[in-house]
């Protein structure tokens, strides 16, 4: 576990050496609420109207930064509601371990609460693996589902370095434009420490997803990575796989499934590539919301 925890702290640790863009320092896109759910005072930021649209954002980061580029486009025919996790942005932490099944609680009583039956979900990173454990659990609840770097097992991770390419500069998370963010809008910034070990504590002990459970999903759904992301290429095309996506679609009929690997890529810029991800993403929403 060890070994894990200190791949993932290099790669975010690497944070302030990418060109990661902050498009949280605006104007708010977003209208403030809060809602008491399982004991937390919970944040939703809100745009729009239409058919609902949920965001999760990644770990250490808020709706804004990583959704930022994509909310005005998502808010002309859709109800925005995008969910700060946990300990993340302007939500507050509580006494509980970070865990994917929690927070999707979360997530599903917030939804409840406002009267959401069903909605869109499109999850990053961390919020990507909410809205999987969502889709499993609570497979109604989605329309459909758009992931961006989220794989969906431990055994997919691309840390290694079988090539010995020359490791980046370390960097302090600490220095990064996550750090500063939070320390901007969280209702408490001495959790800064805490957050990193609940979220670094997550993905250490994470076991993963069963290939039955990426099987069972039924809903469309969109995988969105980078080619240069913290999954393994060949994990990738297997969740697309499992799915049931990757047949000739000359000869069979498609499936509503669709997988697109960005170029130059990584998983910290994947939120950036805001000129490729609007029509993509924008296309598979107006799609059927069926399989």
């Amino acid at each position: 576990m060890k070994k894990i925890i200190g791949l993932l702290l290099s790669a975010f640790t690497l944070l302030q050496y990418s060109n990661a863009a902050d498009h949280s320092w605006h104007a708010p896109l977003l209208k403030e609420n809060y809602a008491v759910v399982n004991g937390m005072k919970l944040y939703y930021g809100t745009a729009g109207a239409g058919t609902p649209v949920v965001l999760l954002h990644g770990a250490f980061s808020t709706i804004e930064k990583d959704f930022g580029g994509i909310i005005p486009m998502l808010a002309k025919n859709h109800r925005v509601i995008g969910i700060e996790l946990q300990g993340h942005g302007h939500t507050g932490d509580i006494d509980r371990a970070l865990s994917y099944e929690a927070m999707a609680d979360d997530v599903q009583q917030l939804l409840k609460s406002l009267n959401v039956s069903d909605a869109d979900v499109i999850g990053y990173s961390l919020g990507g693996g909410v809205a999987l454990q969502l889709a499993i659990s609570h497979p109604g609840m989605i329309r459909h589902l758009v992931l961006l770097s989220t794989y969906f097992s431990p055994e997919g991770s691309n840390m290694g370095n079988p090539d010995s390419l020359k490791a980046k500069p370390y960097a302090s998370l600490d220095a990064s434009v996550w750090k500063k963010n939070y320390d901007r809008i969280a209702p408490d910034t001495a959790g800064g420490k805490k957050l990193q070990g609940k979220v670094f504590g997550l993905m250490g002990n994470w076991k993963g997803f069963s290939q039955q459970d990426i099987k069972r999903l039924k809903m469309p759904v969109m995988l969105l990575f980078g080619d240069g992301d913290i999954s393994k290429p060949e994990h990738q095309v297997l969740m697309f796989r499992l799915l049931g996506g990757g047949n000739a679609g000359d000869l069979y009929e498609l499936p509503n499934v669709r997988l697109a690997i960005l170029p130059g890529t990584t998983h910290v810029t994947m939120v950036d590539q805001v000129n490729l991800l609007k029509p993509m993403i924008g296309s598979f929403l107006s799609a059927p919301a069926t399989r």
